[in-house]
Parts: structure tokens; C-alpha cells; sequence
């Protein structure tokens, strides 16, 4: 019978939505700003497909939020390997990993974010197999499925007995605090072992400049150029993005979203609350990029960009913008979706126009593999 393990960060992206852009040491100051902790429900959906095959697995998993709650919920029979504390912690992360290893789990399923894969490494490094369900705001290790369904579906096929070649993956992090400074300084923590299905796991970010900087600025001149009066632009985060604020003249969140009319910054780093508050009623666009390498458009790093936030926006008012060096990187993979929302995933699949260039767009798909 196959083996599973489970563990469940419950704090893990809890301050993405409000602003936070992490959750190291920040779980106070999110909750008192409304934050609302979504792991669970990223972690139910990882579950759902397993159901159906509960009498083909054992769970093995961690006591109450950590594992068993939800477990014991979906009805999935269960063995409790270790009881946490209140609040649980990285260390009881730590000691839930080495305990799975321990038992001889045939793979350790976590959801979190990458902290929690840096404490998972940490615990057991490539002597256990491992998967993420994606559930923080910082998403850059390999370690991942695209999804949280993505991340069922492959665990689902493993149980089935196919057969599913083993890959190394690389585990990286950020410093949170240089993060909300509008800085990237990532650090490689090592790698561990992860199934190596292409369709559902997806690939480390890229680090470093991904485009030349004529190609952007001839970019950010077009956006600039065709921006309308009396209208609302949300400019979401990273440097594609960021060199249309340059191009304005105006100061930028590198990691964040602005509020930006008529030339002018008016709301800067905002968080999902307070962008529905500014554009309610009002003509509004968005301007995103996606992650190079990857190919999120949401679900990473910019949790702010609430299922809330789009659907006020719209998916006709949102302008996708990418070098055409970054999207051919992802090697004709779709660019993906991942909010916590399937129907509005589902909604935006399809396909979107990509500004690449001075007036020059591409047409490219975009899915949520589940």
C-alpha cells in the first residue's frame, strides 16, 4: 500500500492578500489587518482526487491544523505521527519531516510556501520524496505543483502505480524583510527529490535580468503611450511592470501594486482591501507580468490581486506584458493561473494577447492544469 505524508503549514500565505508579501513573523500583524489563512482550502483541493482512492494509501500526518483536521474531514483515514504545538511552528515542520522519513513514506506531501520547503530540506534533503502544494506567497522553489489540484493529481497517479521519473529540484528563498523593501536576495537552501511531471510541477524562477533593457523600455514606452485619461491602472509587480512606472517618471513597488491615473501615483504597495476600494465603480486596467521561468500570472507573489480584484477589473481590461525571450523560455508551456478561486480560473483560461514590444503583441494560451 502506498505511503503518504502530510503536512500542512497553517499560516502559510496568510499575508499575502493585505499587503505583507510574506509571512515570517508577520502572522500577528496579518490577522489584525483581516488576513483570512487559506492553506487549509489550498490544501483540501490538493486532497479532493485522493478520495476516491482512500483505500489504496495510507496518511500518515501531523496533529489538528497541521494535517488531521482536514484529513478527518474529507474522511480520509489517518495516523497521527506528531502532535504540535499551539501555535504550531517551523520546528514542528522539522520534527513532522523527520518522523515521515522515519516511517518510510513513499512521498511527503506540504503545503506552504518556500520557508516551509527550506524547513522540509532542512528535516530530510534528498532522502525522502517530496511534492508542494503551492499555499505562500513566495513560490520560487522547484519543489511545487503548478496548482494545488496539479499537486492531487500527480500524487493521485502515483498511488495509481505509474510510474513517474524522480527529479531534483531546487529549494530557494527570499529575505522577507529585503522583500518588503522592494529587494530580491535570494539564497539556494538545496534540493530534494520531486516527481518529474512537467505538465503539473513547475520550474524554478529565474533569477537575474530577463530582458534587455532597449526591448523594455521600447515596451513601457508603448504601454505609457496608449494609457487613457481618467482611468484607473493597477501596475502589478516586477521589473517589466517596473519599467512602465520608470517610463511615468513615477517611484515604483517592485513586489507590490500601485494605484496609477492620469500619470500621477496615487496608492502605492496596496493591499486586496484596499484595491477594492479605490476602483469599485470606477474604469480600471491592470498591467501584470508573469514570473520568468514559471509563467504564473497569478497565484505568486501577488496575492493582493485578489479572485475579488480581477473579477472587478475584468479580463478584458487585463494587459499581459512579456519580452518575447521570456515567454519563449517556457518552451511552449502555458502561462498559468492559480487563484483561489477554480471557477475564475477556469475563466481565464483561454487565450490572452501579449504586449511584447513597442504596439507589437503575441496571442498565447494560458491554463490552470487541475
Amino acid at each position: 500500500m502506498f505511503r503518504l505524508g502530510l503536512i500542512i503549514n497553517p499560516v502559510a500565505g496568510i499575508g499575502g492578500a493585505v499587503g505583507l508579501k510574506g509571512s515570517d513573523g508577520v502572522v500577528a500583524e496579518a490577522l489584525a489587518r483581516g488576513a483570512v489563512p487559506k492553506a487549509q482550502e489550498r490544501a483540501r483541493q490538493a486532497l479532493l482526487p485522493l478520495c476516491s482512492l482512500s483505500a489504496s494509501f495510507e496518511l500518515l500526518t501531523v496533529g489538528g491544523e497541521m494535517g488531521a483536521d482536514l484529513a478527518a474531514s474529507l474522511r480520509l483515514p489517518h495516523r497521527i505521527l506528531h502532535h504540535p504545538a499551539s501555535p504550531s511552528s517551523a520546528a514542528d515542520t522539522r520534527t513532522a519531516a523527520a518522523l515521515m522519513r522515519d516511517a518510510g513514506v513513499d512521498l511527503l506531501l506540504f503545503a506552504g510556501g518556500d520557508g516551509t520547503a527550506r524547513d522540509i530540506c532542512a528535516a530530510v534533503g534528498e532522502s525522502c520524496h517530496v511534492l508542494g502544494i503551492p499555499a505562500g506567497c513566495k513560490i520560487h522553489s522547484g519543489v511545487y505543483g503548478v496548482t494545488p489540484a496539479a499537486s492531487g493529481r500527480v500524487v493521485a497517479r502515483m498511488i495509481g502505480g505509474e510510474l513517474l521519473s524522480l527529479v531534483d529540484a531546487e529549494v530557494v528563498d527570499i529575505d522577507e524583510e529585503a522583500f518588503r523593501a522592494g529587494k530580491v536576495r535570494a539564497r539556494h537552501y538545496g534540493q530534494m527529490q520531486v516527481p518529474g511531471d512537467l505538465r503539473y510541477v513547475q520550474a524554478t524562477k529565474q533569477g537575474g535580468r530577463e530582458s534587455e533593457e532597449l526591448v523594455l523600455a521600447d515596451l513601457a514606452a508603448g504601454v505609457v503611450e496608449e494609457m487613457e485619461p481618467d482611468t484607473l491602472y493597477l501596475m502589478g509587480s516586477g521589473s517589466t511592470v517596473a519599467a512602465c512606472m520608470g517610463e511615468l517618471g513615477l517611484e515604483n513597488t517592485l513586489l507590490g501594486v500601485d494605484l496609477v491615473e492620469n500619470g500621477r501615483l496615487i496608492g502605492q504597495d496596496l493591499s486586496a482591501t484596499d484595491i477594492l476600494t479605490r476602483i469599485r465603480g470606477r474604469r480600471c486596467r491592470l498591467i501584470i507580468t508573469l514570473i520568468g521561468g514559471q509563467g504564473h500570472l497569478f497565484g505568486r507573489g501577488n496575492q493582493q490581486l485578489s479572485p475579488d480584484v480581477i473579477r472587478t477589473v475584468g479580463r478584458d481590461h487585463i494587459q499581459v506584458l512579456a519580452t518575447k525571450s521570456k515567454l519563449a523560455a517556457l518552451e511552449g508551456r502555458p502561462l498559468l493561473v492559480d487563484t483561489d478561486d477554480p471557477a475564475l480560473n477556469r475563466s481565464l483560461s483561454g487565450y490572452l494577447r501579449i504586449t511584447t514590444g513597442y504596439k507589437d503583441q503575441v496571442i498565447y494560451p494560458v491554463a490552470n492544469p487541475e
